[in-house]
């Protein structure tokens, strides 16, 4: 039967995206809505290039034949007996090889139109990077910034609630860019992951209405902001939040709650600011945890590290910083971050 191979852009040509390559490949990245049905699973794949290296192609290739054979007939019995005569399925491995060609053919002699991706994940992979190298130029981007605690991302969902295009980059990364920034119980996805999320969220953007981001470094957390996307923020018009410290102490107690609930991660993470802080603060602010003045102990953050941080990053990397709207923000109720997004709105539908 003849081999049907498709391409990057039809990938909405099709009822299911099957991946079966490794759980292990499939967990550091892999096309929006797949589906993972691998023909090796991580120790298979391990074994089967073992012998391929140690003992000859041909031993395993046998391996590798029954293995993979199995592991179609389960698949095809755990997911798809259910589907119809004209089901659609695209299947692709790391570069549309034998793992996807053998499962797409088995598929097809069923009588499902399946299809092999050509070029398999690479082919996806050089796809994203290509996109992120010129759909941030397309943007009409509006930067919030703001110093720690000023409910920047608490604004990008309300606006997010309220109608806006908002490119939401801490939750994409899921990480809320500082060095207790990290999440509980969620680990932030690998760069690859991270790049195919961004180049979806980016694609789904209509470039002929405004997009409001929070301002951001080149990091958030382990991961890296593509370099185009960084220039075009850097570029583009500001408006600063202007929130005073009482107010900012307010805010980050109720959203970092879970540190507050979790002393001994909090200490662990104060602890890595030990090549910024002397040793004398840093035991202060473990004795403010250990005595439950997480009060004083987040205004220190606060004026002694996260503050003056902040004005040399935004003066020296946001050309526009200077000129920036400044909005002065007395409390950051949700009642006040609402009627702050219809502001922002109503402005800019009238830019």
């Amino acid at each position: 039967m003849q081999k049907k191979l498709a391409t990057v852009s039809q990938l909405a040509e099709f009822d299911t995206i099957i991946d079966v390559r490794s759980p292990a490949e499939f967990l550091e990245d892999h096309l929006p809505n797949a589906q993972n049905f691998p023909v090796l699973s991580n120790e298979e794949r391990i074994q089967v290039g073992t012998l391929y290296k140690q003992v000859s192609a041909f031993e395993a290739k046998k391996l590798g034949a029954t293995l993979v054979a199995r592991n179609i007939a389960t698949a095809i019995e755990r997911g798809f007996l259910d589907k119809p005569k004209n089901w659609r399925p695209l299947i692709y491995c790391w570069r549309g090889g034998q793992r996807s060609g053998a499962f797409t053919h088995v598929l097809r002699e069923i009588g499902w139109e399946a299809h092999q991706l050509g070029g398999g994940y690479k082919a996806w992979r050089r796809h994203v990077i290509t996109q992120l190298e010129t759909l941030p130029d397309q943007f009409d981007f509006r930067v919030i910034s703001g110093a720690t605690g000023s409910g920047k991302s608490r604004l990008l969902e309300t606006l997010a609630a309220q109608g806006a295009q908002v490119l939401h980059l801490e939750q994409i990364a899921a990480h809320k860019g500082s060095v207790l920034g990290s999440l509980p119980d969620q680990n932030q996805p690998t760069q690859k992951g991270f790049d195919t999320l961004l180049f979806v969220a980016l694609a789904h953007l209509k470039a002929d209405r405004p997009v409001f981001v929070e301002a951001e470094s080149r990091k958030i957390g382990q991961l890296q902001l593509p370099e185009t996307l960084i220039n075009a923020l850097r570029r583009a018009p500001c408006l600063r939040l202007q929130v005073s410290l009482d107010a900012r102490v307010d805010f980050l107690l109720e959203d970092y709650v879970y540190a507050i609930n979790d002393t001994a991660w909090l200490a662990s993470n104060i602890e890595r600011l030990h090549s910024l802080q002397s040793r004398e603060t840093l035991t202060r602010w473990n004795q403010f945890i250990v005595d439950g003045e997480f009060r004083q102990l987040v205004a220190e953050l606060l004026t002694q590290h996260y503050d003056p941080l902040y004005v040399r990053s935004q003066n020296n990397n946001y050309v526009a910083h200077g000129e920036a709207r400044v909005v002065t923000v007395d409390a950051l109720s949700p009642a006040r971050i609402d009627m702050l997004a219809k502001e922002l709105l109503t402005a800019s539908s009238a830019s």
